[in-house]
Formats: structure tokens, C-alpha cells, sequence
């Protein structure tokens, strides 16, 4: 995976902007927030990743990386940032590529011409042997980490994503074992399941060159294996938008991904939980509650 995504080896470098005691009005009301730094990743035909680093004033050292869906900046999910803030949580926050505060820029391309990216499903252009626009979803994480790295001791790296984050938290702790746990909410089902238009997913939900390399299940079981890691996943009863708790009850295959985690040794677990608490595509209080417990 890491060698398609990147034609090589994960990269080792580190973010080249870097604004500390960054201001945005947006979330100077959280009480519990101590200051706040922009990291901005530049990356192959100009486009950019935005992420922010919340930092506690009572941190317990430990770091969440948080990652929003395609419904647009983490601004929506200000709950959830601050409800880990007030727990002590440091936190990165990430947008999917071209939305939030990340840009949508021009580009030129030799084969058609000026094309204005506003779209996943335009990636596919980008594509070819020395490129995979696959790593817009996951470079961004790889380089903040470096830097957390060179630069703070945390004790844990865990990640939560919604939507399509919670498809990237999958894809992302599968191939970088820096993350002990993550917390996958509605982001994603095998493609055997998704039988219905509205659970078919995006460009990077589908695309063949991931999933002929490692398919969902074996994603789920690269995310869950290791000494103290963990993937949970969280689908919601009657979610509006995608990958329904209900689906799940009929072909549930957390037990197989267990199994398989027992044969390959080691002391991953793989856990799913459905939610009842909500009938909207969110991160509601109950899935909150349980993975702050699950992470004490």
C-alpha cells in the first residue's frame, strides 16, 4: 500500500509551514483550548491540506488526530473537538482533500488541458506511474505526525474520523503503526455489502488500484494488528446519508476480522458498535462517551 500511494517509502520529511499561536474567531471560545497552530502541507499540482493543532491547557499527552467527511470543514464537528479538549486530548484536525480550508486550485495537465479540482472523482486524471493522487488523503497525517514527533513526547496517537474521514482513519492506521486505536464512525463496509447507490462512496471508496493490494476486510485486520492496537468501528441506526447500522446486523463480520487477528498473534482487537442514540449522520454524545471510555 504505502509503496503504491507514494511510489517509494512513506516519507520521513517534515511540514515547511508551520504558523504557531494561529487566531481563527471560530474556535476562540472553547475555554479549554491553549493555543492553536496551522500546519499546511503543500503537495503535487499545488494542492494543499489545512490542519489545525489544538492544544489543551490541561493536556493528559495524549494526541487524537480528527478527521471530517466530505461534508465539508471540521468546523461542523466543533463538539466533538471540543469535548476532547476539555478531556485533556490534543488533537489534529484534518479535512479531505479540496474541502474545508483546503484549496481547489488550477491545474494544467498535458493531457486535457486546465482543470479546476473541486472534485474527488476528478483524481483519477492525476493518475499515473509516478503518482497516485491517493496520497492527497493520507500525506497530510504522515508529515504532521514527523513534526509531532521531532517536536512532543506524547504518550498515544489515537485517530477518530466521521464519513469519509472515518474511511480515512481506516486506510491510514492500516499503514502506520504510530496509531494505537482509531474510531471509524459510518466511513465504511466492504464492497460485497454496499449494494445500495447511496453506500457506493467516493473515488477512494472504489478505487482498484487499493483494493486489488488490500481489501476492506484486510484493511480492517491491518488496522486492528499489534501489541495494544485497535480499530472500532461505529455505524448509526437509520443514518440519512451512508453504511447503515442496519446492513451491518444482516452480514455482520466482526467476529471473522477477530478470528483473524487471533491467528496472526499479537494483541489487536477489532470491535464494532451501533448506534441507536441518533438517526443523523454525526458523531453523536453516546459514540463520544464510548470512545473516551474506550480510550481510558
Amino acid at each position: 500500500l504505502i509503496k503504491y500511494i507514494w511510489k517509494g517509502e512513506m516519507p520521513t520529511k517534515l511540514p515547511t509551514n508551520i504558523e504557531e499561536n494561529f487566531i481563527d474567531d471560530s474556535f476562540s471560545d472553547i475555554k479549554d483550548l491553549k493555543q492553536l497552530d496551522k500546519i499546511i502541507i503543500e503537495m503535487e499540482h499545488g494542492v494543499n491540506s489545512v490542519a489545525y493543532f489544538f492544544i489543551p491547557y490541561e493536556p493528559n499527552n495524549k494526541l487524537i488526530i480528527y478527521h471530517h467527511g466530505h461534508a465539508g470543514d471540521f468546523i461542523l464537528e466543533k463538539k466533538t473537538l471540543t469535548f476532547f479538549l476539555d478531556n485533556g486530548y490534543s488533537i489534529l484536525g484534518f479535512n479531505m482533500p479540496l474541502k474545508g480550508t483546503n484549496n481547489q486550485p488550477v491545474i494544467e495537465t498535458s493531457d486535457f488541458g486546465p482543470v479546476k479540482l473541486i472534485s474527488h472523482r476528478q483524481f483519477p486524471l492525476l493518475e499515473h506511474s509516478k503518482f497516485s493522487p491517493m496520497k492527497y488523503f493520507v500525506e497530510p497525517i504522515t508529515l504532521s505526525l514527523n513534526y509531532i514527533d521531532k517536536n512532543y513526547d506524547y504518550d498515544d496517537y489515537y485517530m477518530v474520523g466521521i464519513s469519509g474521514g472515518g474511511w480515512t482513519t481506516v486506510l491510514y492506521s492500516a499503514i502506520d503503526e504510530r496509531i494505537s486505536q482509531s474510531y471509524s464512525v459510518a466511513g465504511s463496509y466492504p464492497l460485497y455489502l454496499r449494494q445500495e447507490v447511496k453506500n457506493l462512496g467516493d473515488y477512494e471508496q472504489n478505487n482498484p488500484n487499493i483494493y486489488r493490494i488490500s481489501n476492506y476486510l484486510e484493511l480492517y485486520t491491518m488496522s486492528s494488528f499489534g501489541n495494544d492496537r485497535k480499530l472500532v468501528q461505529l455505524f448509526i441506526y437509520n443514518d440519512p446519508c451512508c453504511f447503515q447500522a442496519e446492513l451491518y446486523e444482516k452480514f455482520p463480520y466482526g467476529e471473522i476480522i477477530q478470528n483473524r487477528l487471533e491467528i496472526l498473534g499479537g494483541e489487536g482487537k477489532f470491535s464494532v458498535f451501533l448506534d441507536n442514540s441518533t438517526n443523523q449522520h454525526e458523531i453523536s454524545d453516546y459514540a463520544l462517551g464510548l470512545i473516551l471510555d474506550d480510550m481510558s
